[in-house]
């Protein structure tokens, strides 16, 4: 897939359903979205959050793309669009004092990165 504006080539992957709310995996994604790849991944193993396992493994996955459909250099590469979107909500319910039932949401989340090779401005 090439992007439109200046026909670069860009590798895509996307993680869905991931168990997580969305807000905390797009604080993370905020932190690493323009960086090199090499940078993310560094930042992503020193980061203290629980939403970096799922997000190195899309990233990762990102690049092997590059990497095997475009012929790109890992090295070269930098993320150019990273997202997080809302999944469905899956329903459970807790049993609470006199016969209640308390509703808990667990969410997911849909997690999108696309890299691009680096131009050389």
């Amino acid at each position: 897939m090439t992007n439109s504006s200046a026909s670069t080539p860009v590798a895509q992957a996307h993680g869905r359903f991931i168990r997580g709310s969305v807000s905390k995996v797009r604080r993370v994604l905020d932190q690493i979205r323009g960086r090199s790849y090499r940078d993310a991944l560094i930042m992503l193993e020193f980061m203290p959050y629980r939403s970096t396992g799922p997000i190195t493994k899309v990233l990762r996955s990102a690049v092997a793309n590059a990497e095997h459909n475009l012929g790109l250099d890992p090295a070269s590469l930098v993320i150019s669009q990273a997202t997080a979107d809302m999944g469905p909500s899956m329903k459970r319910y807790r049993p609470r004092a006199q016969g209640r039932a308390f509703a808990i949401k667990k969410q997911t989340c849909h997690i999108n990165i696309a890299v691009t090779a680096q131009s050389d401005s």
